[in-house]
């Protein structure tokens, strides 16, 4: 085994693991009443876990580094930062009714320990089985959109008995039928949910963001509710 290919290896598995960095400084963030810095914090570790499965697979990390199971790092760091920080979100940020708070934060991460554990998570034609344990987008939605107590108490409930249902999820860039429309639909939804966090904008502005934000995340959702309910179609194979 050459070493430099597996001094690679260890360098793409620690660019992994900043995301478990990352998820420490969301938690500081949260611990210091800050959401929106959190929020900063979790956005950057989800652009780590984007291109980490790709230089993982181009530096053959499998071959070059066999007794560490990247695929269980990036699940635990997986778990860190779209679970365990966005349960603290709901906990301390004070969206959800009081006397719920530490209920709904501790039901978010025993459902969520049933999505990473089973093993039939995806179907084949790329949706997910249940609610997928996003709770990071959840929690985003919680501090830029504040729908209030109740309603914030009646989501995350119910997203919680979602996460056993028969019901689908599309994956926007996994999805085999509408094209690209999932993809578009993501990058759309990326684009403007990123520029809320920008502290500067005029309320018609902000507001503008936030409807395209959620039109988009909407649209995305309704995509797996369909599946759900028509079926998996058959699709021709690729030319």
């Amino acid at each position: 085994m050459s070493k430099g290919r597996a001094a690679l290896a260890w360098l793409v598995h620690g660019f992994t693991g900043l995301g478990a960095v990352l998820a420490l400084f969301a938690w500081a963030a949260v611990d210091s009443g800050d959401m929106r810095l959190a929020l900063l914090w979790l956005l950057a570790a989800l652009a780590v876990d984007g291109v980490d499965g790709m230089l993982a697979r181009r530096a053959q990390v499998g071959v070059h580094l066999p007794r560490i199971d990247g695929a269980v790092l990036d699940l635990v760091i997986d778990y860190l930062n779209y679970v365990f920080i966005p349960a603290l979100i709901v906990w301390r940020g004070g969206f959800v009714l009081p006397g719920f708070a530490m209920i709904l934060a501790a039901a978010i991460q025993l459902s969520s320990l049933y999505v990473f554990a089973r093993r039939d998570m995806k179907t084949e034609d790329g949706y997910f089985r249940g609610f997928p344990g996003l709770w990071n987008v959840v929690a985003f939605y919680l501090v830029v959109a504040t729908p209030g107590p109740a309603a914030a108490t009646l989501i995350v409930a119910m997203l919680v008995v979602l996460t056993f249902a028969p019901v689908h999820f599309v994956h926007p860039f996994r999805a085999r039928d509408y094209g690209r429309w999932p993809a578009l639909l993501a990058i759309v939804w990326a684009v403007s949910s990123l520029l809320l966090l920008w502290p500067d904008w005029s309320e018609m502005a902000y507001r503008a963001w936030l409807s395209t934000s959620l039109a988009s995340a909407t649209i995305i959702v309704a995509l797996g509710l369909l599946r759900s309910i028509r079926g998996a179609r058959t699709l021709a194979p690729a030319p």
